[in-house]
């Protein structure tokens, strides 16, 4: 793999540019100065390796490239290869580093370069690069795929068909799915073509979604971000500080039965694309765009009164004696006081993709969700949501869908997804 980060030549012209450059060349850095400096990685990477994939907890990047792969090969080695592959060149990439162990100008000048070549130059804006399996890599037309029988976690369900559903098929699915987030949008998709690149063969991109505009915070020093309705999203977020209910709500447990222990630490991934009608909401009126989320536009405070992190009052009633908090808001529908306790973490994205030929946008928000177990923390409240959220029933449609499983981080030297197939 290539040694010299991306991030390593921005420092170095920072630093004095061509100078600086001389200098190191003629040995007037030592190499101590020079080896204490490589100890420290980048204030804009993150690190790959870990107890924890990241891209979960990490504070959310502005940018999304999600893509989920058919795996092509039926061979179980030729996957565990691809796994393999996949790990060191994703601790690479978000080192700010090249693909390949020639990159993308220093392999045979008659062979195509090891790496794409188009985040030269570029830093690594804190690529992250999460990995997980959809169900289908366990189980497909019947029939057990790559020795993995009794592997597949009881909670990596088939889900539901939603009231309301509007999947396409070729936006539905997947056996593997990598999420890869930065803050420089180039960067995000150069991993996203580069892993692709490495799978040829083995797996082909299914569908993939481009992201901007993050629609939640994960740590408290982010502020609140907004949707394309305009509102406030992801207030009542789990956020990284908060140990307790990540370890509750978010990681699957210790003491799962022994086919799926290799899952310990990780998480379950939901994605669901939901087209938003823009064009009939641009023409609802205010009182009644904050009276479906619950919420005011302006400060994201719940109607009962007081600002964005105060608890919404759902008994508080107005003048007419009516709950100032609607029944079938958003906001009610989706908090966990409803919804049995339940939390999740958020970290979806706002998108666009043209238009529809019909003058309407194809616009709307890519959500994404970690959970401990999608059969209490997901499905019951997006069944009560899909039947009950006047917004969602009225200005929101799901066309795309995934659930995934995201194992624990790996180790050095280990792969993405090692536990799973120990014998």
């Amino acid at each position: 793999m290539s040694t010299v980060s991306r991030r390593g030549i921005l420092s170095l012209a920072g630093a004095g540019g061509i100078g600086a450059a001389a200098g190191l060349a003629a040995g007037i850095i030592g190499s101590d100065a020079a080896a204490d400096h490589a100890e420290v990685p980048p204030a804009d990477t993150v690190p790959f390796y870990g107890e924890r994939q990241a891209g979960i907890t990490t504070p959310a990047q502005d940018r999304l490239h999600m893509a989920a792969f058919d795996v092509l090969t039926e061979d179980r080695a030729e996957l565990i290869t691809l796994l393999k592959d996949w790990t060191e060149a994703a601790a690479d990439l978000t080192a700010g580093k090249e693909a390949g162990a020639t990159g993308a100008v220093n392999g045979p000048y008659d062979a195509p370069p090891e790496d794409t070549g188009e985040a030269m130059g570029l830093a690594a804006g804190r690529l992250t690069l999460t990995f997980g399996f959809g169900a289908s890599l366990f189980e497909k037309g019947g029939s057990v795929r790559f020795g993995l029988e009794g592997r597949r976690p009881a909670a990596l369900i088939d889900l539901p068909h939603f009231p309301a559903d509007q999947l396409q098929e070729q936006r539905t699915g997947g056996d593997l799915v990598v999420q890869a987030c930065s803050d420089d949008p180039q960067v995000a998709v150069h991993a996203i073509r580069n892993l692709a690149r490495i799978a040829f063969g083995k797996a082909q991109v299914r569908w993939s979604q481009l992201g901007f505009g993050r629609t939640a915070s994960t740590s408290r020093a982010q502020q609140t971000p907004r949707n394309l309705f305009g509102f406030k999203d992801g207030t009542n977020n789990v956020k990284s500080e908060d140990a307790g209910l990540l370890n509750d709500h978010v990681c699957v447990p210790a003491g799962a039965r022994v086919p799926e222990a290799w899952m310990e630490g990780g998480s379950y991934l939901v994605a669901r694309r939901i087209r938003m009608h823009i064009e009939v909401w641009d023409r609802t009126s205010l009182r009644e765009q904050e009276g479906l989320i619950g919420r005011t536009k302006s400060e994201g405070a719940p109607l009962s009164g007081g600002t964005e992190f105060t608890a919404p009052d759902f008994t508080a009633k107005g003048r007419a004696g009516e709950p100032l908090i609607d029944a079938s808001s958003h906001v009610r529908l989706a908090h966990p006081s409803h919804n049995n306790g339940v939390h999740m973490l958020r970290r979806g994205y706002n998108y666009t993709d043209g238009s529809d030929g019909l003058g309407h946008l194809d616009a709307g928000l890519f959500f994404i969700a970690f959970v401990r177990d999608p059969r209490t923390h997901y499905v019951p409240m997006q069944l009560a949501m899909a039947r009950q959220d006047t917004l969602a029933v009225e200005y929101l449609e799901h066309t795309g869908s995934g659930l995934f499983a995201v194992p624990p981080g790996a180790r050095p030297g280990g792969f993405v997804g090692e536990r799973l197939f120990a014998s």
